[in-house]
């Protein structure tokens, strides 16, 4: 057996094209569009081109984007407040805070703070159990 060697950039260009056919088909049948909640805090470079790639990917595909950058002096009780607001609010699919936060921030509090089914990353718990039982 000889080993196979996967593009990658053509997986994920095939699979971007997938999900815009998707949400393509929900706005022609006038449903629900997705929305996902970006949510950076404090200006980590490499945080801030990982967002920026995400919001493209959402355009590409037709997806809402809402994006949340705040400064690096946001209190635990702010950015969960944020997650609370976003959790409640039935226009967001999804969401993803992006690790790693500013040091004084307690990253595992923020992360069980978000709905289960809102868990973009899959770092919630309940998630992380999921695929351990797989």
């Amino acid at each position: 057996m000889s080993a196979q060697l996967i593009n990658g950039k053509e997986v994920s260009q095939k699979r971007l094209q997938a999900v815009a056919e998707a949400v393509a088909q929900r706005q022609q049948d006038n449903l629900h569009m997705p929305c996902l909640a970006v949510v950076l805090v404090g200006g980590d470079p490499a945080s801030a081109v990982y967002v920026r790639n995400k919001k493209t990917a959402c355009q590409k595909c037709g997806i809402k984007s809402l994006s949340y950058e705040l400064p690096e002096s946001t209190s635990q009780e702010e950015l969960l407040a944020l997650v609370d607001r976003l959790n409640a609010d039935s226009e967001v699919d999804g969401i993803l805070v992006q690790l790693p936060l500013p040091k004084h921030l307690d990253s595992q509090a923020v992360l069980e703070r978000i709905s289960p089914d809102k868990d973009v990353d899959g770092f919630h718990p309940y998630n992380v159990g999921r695929l351990a039982v797989k």
